[in-house]
């Protein structure tokens, strides 16, 4: 989705090798290193993931932001997976207007567009 609705077509690319990735600033990539433990082991979180998105400069509603954002996407594609629906455009489009109404959303670097209304 990412790569389909971003303005930046390498920008999936870097945020897939995540806080591997020399392209992505420490911000960047601690939101990426946060959000694959999240995503992968949700069991093996502790306060310390926290004070790693608070250490690269995130406040306290951008580290907010960073959790959501990951729970979203996660929920989104359960759903997904155990209705066997594509929802592609519908999550894009709500993803796209949570983030508009954010006023400093930790993201931003994300740009997700909503795709173009039918």
């Amino acid at each position: 989705m990412l790569r389909r609705e971003s303005d930046d077509p390498e920008l999936a690319n870097h945020i897939m090798h995540g806080e591997d990735d020399p392209k992505l600033g420490p911000q960047e990539r601690a939101m990426v290193a946060y959000a694959r433990k999240l995503t992968r082991e949700p069991w093996a979180m502790t306060a310390a993931d926290l004070d790693s998105l608070r250490a690269v400069g995130l406040t306290e509603e951008q580290v907010l932001d960073v959790v959501l954002i990951a729970c979203l996407f996660n929920f989104m594609t359960r759903l997904a997976d155990g209705l066997g629906v594509e929802v592609e455009e519908a999550k894009a489009r709500f993803v796209a207007r949570w983030l508009e109404q954010r006023p400093d959303p930790a993201w931003q670097f994300l740009q997700v567009a909503a795709p173009p209304a039918e």
